[in-house]
Parts: structure tokens; C-alpha cells; sequence
């Protein structure tokens, strides 16, 4: 782009127009894994829907292709594009509540902890991630699923509303009774169809939660798993446990003696009252004593930050994730591998439970495609230092390679990790994939927004 398309554009929108010859460049296109290094042409920090509706048309006539950030939690990095532009909506971070509807509006821009901290003092939540850091229009575009997903059900499926920029830069209310077909497939189809400026959610009575962590050396982990496999889809909603295998960090609460040890282990989260909490998962000795068991009540906004200061942004990521809905023993003895060759302290594997609400949905009454599995599972290495980047992913790619095939065949969208064959986004939406393509054609028949995990336009009828 040169400097007078670039100074057209800064008369165009309110919010900042960044260059490759701002001091600031590198900064604005910085994103939360440090593994994506790419050089847009212009970063347009848009100040609100206006900025976004003459940003879309400028760029589509500049010939330039266009990726759309809203906190920079794409793994793959989409939201960045060589050589074109990419519209940031992080300025758009705000969120209102209405306490007496229990809904609140939420700007495209904002995080998980903005959405978090605005509803908890009300005494209400709704399901999401669990990195108060994550954009909350990214996470939800995708399905969501988190803490309350036992309990409430996926984000999407607590999402009332979109505000939505096409890609012709007009805009749209997208809901039950406007845009349905637009609507259905926001509640999951990612990023394909347009730049989402605010959301609009259900909310719940969610408070002070019970957490917990019980770990185990991870030399047991074919029996704790084993065991979690029976227990958690059996538990009651308000019982939520991600499986995870991971090295236990140098920090409270856990002691210095076990610091560093490779683990297996669950994470709690429990919403059906604190007095109930210990009995709901005493069950968790089963398998054998733990090395480590620690609960306490806490407030659900710091549930939701627990993870954040452990792997912050700038480190090398990669992941991968797959469906599940059971875990054969042969499964089993490939956690058991993979966990024991943990390659960095910071490498992980989380199994996060998506029955009870979320199978109370209709299959077809969202995009997202697995209405009928029990775990979306995601490997992925992490380390802060860039000679580890071949290290983590060829770990992360071998474990991936190895437990798909006791996987359902596709992945959670947000998870899906860069250089995978094309076949898995249509994997992902199953039979919802040629739907989806038909709505695409409707909102963006050229595919203007294809820097995504792409759903390419249905051709038109007739067309050979």
C-alpha cells in the first residue's frame, strides 16, 4: 500500500490507520502466539461499526485482502494477512448489562474478563472460555465452551443477537426473528460471513463457584483417566472437570516439592452451591490418594483468570483438537505416551466436557456441528523460547496424529492449528458444511472475508 492510499484510509476511518513505517507497527501487529509473524499492509484500529462500514468497502477496492483481529487469540494467526489489511476491533471493548432482562451487549473488541467482570456484579455469567484475555467475539463465532458449558450450555447457544458489517459494508441485526439464516450460522461458523461489532448474551446466576485441582503423578494417568472417562459424563451439571495432562508450575498453590513433576489431573468447577461442593467430587480419590488436591470457593471472574499469568501472550503455541465422545483404553495408552513426554514445562492436553446443556440443543439448531460429543480435545505445545517452535509442534502433531482416529473425525473450530489439510474444515461442520456454504453465498459471495477457517460460497444454481 502506498502512502497516499494509506493516507486516504486515515481520513476515512476515526480510529488509527498503522503502516509498516509507524514506530508503532510492530507492536499493532503483534499477536498473542509469538510463532505468527506476518506483515500486514495497514492495521485499521476501527473506533466503532461506522469505522468497520468504510474500512470494508476501502480495502475490497483497493484489491487488497482482509483479515479481521479481535483480541489476537487465533492460533493459526488469521487475523493477520501478508501484504493486506486487517480490521482490529480491540478499541471496541465495552459491555453493558441489563441486571433485570439478564442479557448484556458486548462490544467486538472486548475479552472474556471485560464480559466477566461487568455481569459478576450482578451475580450473573454466561458460558465462555477459560482465558479472561480471549476476545469474546472470536471465542463465540467458534461455539464457545468453558466453565458453565455443563450447566448453560455452549456460547452460542446463550448468544441473542449480532450486529454484523457484510462484506458489501452494510449493516445487519442478525437474530432469531431478523437474518435468521445468518444467525444460525454465526452460532459457530467462525469468521466467514462478516465482521461481528457487538454480541448479545443470555446471562445466569453464577457467583462464587467451587474450584479445585486434583493431580496425579503421570504415571497414573490410565487410571485416572479411565476413571474420569466414567465419571464426569455420569456427574450432575453442576459438576464441570477438564482432563488435563501437564507439568505442575513453580506457584501457589502447589507445593515446591512437586513443582515441575509431569502430571496428569482434573480441574474443577462447581455451581450447584459450596456446601455440596466437596461431596460431588469426593469420588476424585477412586483412582488412588493424589499427589495434590487443593479446593477452595472462589469468585467465577478469577476462576477465569487462573490460566492467564501461566501462559501469557508472546510465547510460541501450537495446537490441534478433535471430538470425542468416548476414550478407549487404546486412546488411553496414547495419553499415557504423550504425557510422559511432556517436551516442555508449559505443553499441555485438556479434554473440556461439551454434554449435559449443550446435548440439550437440537443438532441443527446451531452451525456447530457435534452436538453429540463428550470432549473437545486440544494438544498443544507451548514454550518461550522460538528454538523450541519445531520441538513443541512435532509433539503436538505426533499426539494429534496418533488419537484421531478414536477421535468423531472433526475439531473444535478455534482449535484447528495451522498447515491442516483443507478436508478438516469441512470435518469440522459435518453436515452443516453445504449449509453453511449457502449462507456464505448469500452474505459474501466473493469470500471477501476468507482469511478464516474458510467456508467457501455454494456456487451459484446453474453455474458449471
Amino acid at each position: 500500500m502506498d502512502t497516499s492510499t494509506l493516507e486516504a484510509m486515515r481520513t476515512v476511518l476515526r480510529g488509527p490507520v498503522t503502516g509498516p513505517q509507524d514506530s508503532d507497527y510492530d507492536e499493532s501487529r503483534t499477536v498473542y502466539n509469538a510463532m505468527i509473524d506476518r506483515r500486514p499492509a495497514a492495521i485499521a484500529r476501527c473506533a466503532d461499526a461506522a469505522d468497520v462500514m468504510a474500512a470494508i468497502p476501502f480495502v475490497r477496492d483497493q484489491g487488497l485482502e482482509l483479515a479481521v483481529r479481535g483480541q489476537g487469540h487465533s492460533g493459526p494467526g488469521l487475523c493477520l494477512v501478508d501484504g493486506g489489511v486487517t480490521i482490529d476491533l480491540s478499541l471496541m471493548r465495552w459491555v453493558r448489562v441489563d441486571p433485570v432482562a439478564r442479557t448484556a451487549q458486548v462490544g467486538g473488541g472486548s475479552q472474556l474478563g471485560d464480559l466477566d467482570h461487568a455481569t459478576h456484579a450482578f451475580g450473573l455469567a454466561t458460558p465462555s472460555g477459560i482465558v479472561s484475555m480471549t476476545g469474546v467475539g472470536g471465542l463465540t463465532l467458534g461455539g464457545g465452551h468453558g466453565y458453565l458449558t455443563r450447566k448453560y450450555g455452549l456460547t452460542v447457544d446463550n448468544l441473542l443477537s449480532a450486529d454484523v458489517v457484510l462484506a458489501d459494508g452494510s449493516f445487519v441485526t442478525a437474530n432469531e426473528t431478523e437474518h435468521p439464516d445468518l444467525f444460525w450460522a454465526l452460532r459457530g461458523g467462525g469468521g466467514n460471513f462478516g465482521v461481528v461489532t457487538s454480541l448479545t448474551y443470555r446471562l445466569h446466576p453464577v457467583d462464587t463457584i467451587g474450584f479445585g485441582i486434583t493431580a496425579w503423578p503421570v504415571d497414573r494417568t490410565r487410571e485416572v483417566l479411565t476413571w474420569y472417562r466414567e465419571f464426569l459424563p455420569q456427574a450432575p451439571d453442576d459438576v464441570y472437570g477438564f482432563f488435563t495432562v501437564f507439568s505442575l508450575p513453580p506457584a501457589p498453590p502447589f507445593p515446591e516439592e512437586l513443582h515441575g513433576m509431569k502430571a496428569c489431573g482434573v480441574v474443577w468447577c462447581h455451581t450447584g452451591g459450596l456446601d455440596r461442593f466437596q461431596e460431588a467430587i469426593a469420588p476424585a480419590q477412586e483412582p488412588g490418594p493424589p499427589a495434590f488436591h487443593f479446593t477452595t470457593p472462589m469468585p467465577y471472574p478469577a476462576l477465569q483468570t487462573i490460566f492467564d499469568e501461566l501462559i501469557p501472550a508472546g510465547y510460541q503455541w501450537y495446537w490441534r483438537g478433535d471430538f470425542f465422545d468416548s476414550i478407549p483404553d487404546a486412546a488411553v495408552d496414547v495419553h499415557l505416551k504423550y504425557a510422559e513426554n511432556l517436551p516442555t514445562p508449559l505443553s499441555l492436553m485438556h479434554l473440556y466436557p461439551v454434554d449435559a446443556a449443550a446435548h440439550r440443543v437440537g443438532a441443527d439448531d446451531t452451525a456447530w456441528g457435534y452436538r453429540d460429543a463428550v470432549w473437545s480435545g486440544v494438544f498443544a505445545g507451548v514454550d518461550p523460547d522460538p528454538a523450541n517452535a519445531g520441538t513443541i509442534r512435532r509433539w503436538c502433531v505426533d499426539y494429534w496424529e496418533e488419537e484421531h482416529p478414536y477421535s468423531m473425525g472433526g475439531g473444535y473450530v478455534n482449535f484447528l492449528g495451522e498447515g491442516e489439510e483443507p478436508g478438516r474444515v469441512r470435518a469440522t461442520y459435518r453436515g452443516h458444511y453445504d449449509r453453511l456454504a449457502q449462507v456464505k453465498r448469500t452474505y459474501d459471495p466473493d469470500n471477501v472475508f476468507r482469511a478464516t477457517q474458510n467456508i467457501s460460497p455454494a456456487a451459484q444454481p446453474g453455474a458449471s
